[in-house]
């Protein structure tokens, strides 16, 4: 079946909707479509984000206190009022049913942002990594000078690549990713028995944005922009040594810049 057939059925896929044969095929053509897989994937995603209690507005104890004192309120004067006023009644209430809905609108918090969409894929992406490891590295060395020129004609772009193995975060290798509909760079880092992942593409035209760190799934996540490109970093390590590999990784970048950007002088 062609992408275009299996994008249509991945909907029913995920929902137990298709025969036997439908969803075989679906599952077949994944295993061999990385497109159609991160599809399903991203479907995945959305819908345990959407499974967010903090998604939905639930009342505090203080407006649903309001509310039943107001109907009580509401039932006394009906009892006390002859039936002409039932037409005055009905607006009030609508009005109130209005208020309490717009209230309920206004303080509904919005639904997830394209930064949280994309923290879920790299979780995703990381723990298929870790699921699948054939598929960890591409380029399997821990010489930067060999991962580096493994992208060029893989990517657009040219990640930087560094190896702080001197302070016990050894490069392991690297590997084509996708994230945020494009391919990435994703360098596979060790800690110990901990392998963390730099995925790691061309930021917009934004300013350069600060770290930001957060905890999805049991795993840590630090994301920040340098020189042009946007990093995230995810482990099971602590957020203290994750916090420490992406010091690393930022000073040596930051001093790699300084030194691309130093100006040479001719001897006379």
């Amino acid at each position: 079946m062609a992408c275009e057939e299996i994008r249509e059925l991945i909907d029913g896929y995920e929902d137990r909707e298709l025969d036997l044969v439908s969803s075989l095929s679906v599952e077949r053509h994944m295993q061999v479509c990385d497109d159609c897989l991160q599809a399903h994937q991203n479907l995945q995603a959305l819908r345990s984000l959407m499974h967010d209690e903090s998604l939905y507005f639930r009342p505090s104890s203080a407006l649903r206190k309001h509310i039943r004192s107001s109907l009580r309120d509401e039932v006394k004067v009906e009892r006390r009022l002859p039936v002409a006023s039932w037409g005055w009644l009905a607006a009030a209430a609508s009005v109130a049913l209005v208020a309490i809905a717009t209230l309920t609108i206004v303080q509904r918090p919005k639904g997830p942002s394209a930064e949280d969409l994309i923290a879920q894929e790299v979780v995703s992406n990381h723990v298929r990594s870790l699921m699948e490891p054939h598929h960890a590295v591409d380029v399997p060395s821990s010489d930067q000078h060999t991962v580096k020129p493994w992208f060029n004609g893989k990517l657009d772009f040219s990640p930087p690549v560094e190896n702080p193995a001197d302070q016990e975060f050894p490069l392991v290798g690297g590997r084509l990713d996708y994230l945020g509909g494009r391919s990435v760079a994703a360098l596979v880092y060790q800690r110990h028995q901990h392998y963390i992942n730099l995925f790691v593409w061309p930021s917009n035209d934004a300013p350069e944005m600060a770290e930001k760190s957060a905890r999805r799934q049991g795993y840590n996540l630090i994301h920040w922009d340098q020189s042009g490109m946007e990093y995230w970093a995810i482990s099971d390590l602590n957020e203290a040594e994750l916090r420490q590999f992406a010091e690393i990784i930022q000073n040596r970048l930051h001093v790699r810049s300084e030194t691309a950007d130093w100006p040479s002088h001719n001897s006379a």
